[in-house]
């Protein structure tokens, strides 16, 4: 079978979840080689060949920590040299797309984005995407050259299928661009105790509905209630009722969950372009022609501070 690079997303060597899940996608069109770089790679072989990598090649240069993007790409570059792969999943992140664009370039190839899902075709990997609010599923190819695809968290299950994992050091010429960026401090972001909002199962947002900062209270119980990431649309957000980290639509963070529960958002398009993807869509909204009920799987018309308490007193009486 052709190989299929991997990028890893870790930290310190503990793999993140959306990597497992290209493991998953990349053993559906060839045998899932992982590509992992800096400090604490090597901690990371186990996981990633108890979830299928037949190869893992490693690299620990101090350039991955001190300057951005670039020394990345010049280590994929050098990665596809090795390993002449059918294809190149990176996971769907900020950075994981500027990677991906920059590596298909270097490549002479293109770049598929946000897939959420990879099929085998006739003339090879196929990246399956959800588009126009997920109306209608598009299915995109590369016609030349080694195509790089970032696939959404959320996308692909986790299955572990213990492979060889052979570990390789993978030898990395620096361009001269790779230190055109420094990075010059890293500030640690507050744990809430909840999900990553990019990788978590199941999203509640508020919107412009709640109505207030204190207000958010009732949203945050619901998902804690559900062991959910909080999100907020934008004007929530630019109303400083919630952290801009928080924040779901095209100007903020992508998500795709298995639910989404959408509680006083009216569901303009700029919030839907960023959760359009999710499996299941809920919707809290008392005005019945909201755009929001346009894409929902289950729609409640009604004061969001009399049903999400609701909702979340049910769910807590059926977990006890």
């Amino acid at each position: 079978m052709a190989d299929v690079l991997v990028f890893v997303d870790h930290v310190d060597g503990a793999v993140r979840k959306p990597t497992l899940e290209l493991l998953t996608l990349a053993r559906r069109v060839g045998e899932p080689v992982a590509v992992v770089l800096g400090s604490g790679a090597a901690g990371a072989v186990g996981v990633l060949a108890g979830h299928g990598a037949v190869r893992v090649l490693t690299a620990e240069a101090s350039e991955f920590a001190e300057f951005s993007v670039v020394p990345k790409v010049d280590a994929l570059e050098a990665a596809c040299g090795v390993v002449s792969p059918v294809a190149v999943l990176v996971p769907s992140s900020a950075e994981g797309k500027e990677v991906a664009a920059r590596l298909a370039v270097r490549l002479g190839s293109g770049v598929i984005t946000d897939a959420v899902d990879v099929e085998v075709g006739e003339s090879g990997p196929v990246a399956v995407q959800s588009v126009f609010a997920a109306s209608f599923t598009a299915r995109s190819r590369v016609s030349r050259g080694v195509p790089v695809i970032t696939v959404k968290p959320n996308s692909a299950p986790v299955e572990e299928a213990p492979a060889a994992g052979v570990v390789e050091e993978l030898s990395v010429v620096f361009s001269a661009g790779a230190s055109g960026t420094r990075v010059v401090s890293r500030t640690a972001r507050e744990s809430s105790g909840r999900p990553e909002l990019t990788e978590a199962a199941i999203v509640v947002s508020g919107g412009r509905g709640v109505n207030g900062a204190e207000n958010f209270a009732v949203i945050e119980a619901l998902a804690d209630s559900l062991g959910a990431a909080v999100g907020a649309s934008r004007a929530a957000v630019d109303a400083g009722w919630y952290p801009h980290a928080s924040q779901v639509g095209q100007t903020g963070k992508s998500v795709s969950p298995q639910l989404y529960i959408a509680s006083g958002i009216s569901g303009a398009i700029q919030h839907r372009a960023g959760m359009q993807t999710s499996k299941t869509i809920v919707a809290v909204n008392k005005d019945a022609e909201a755009p929001i009920f346009d894409l929902v799987d289950y729609g409640v018309v009604g004061d969001l501070f009399q049903v999400v308490p609701q909702l979340t007193e049910e769910i807590e009486a059926r977990k006890g």
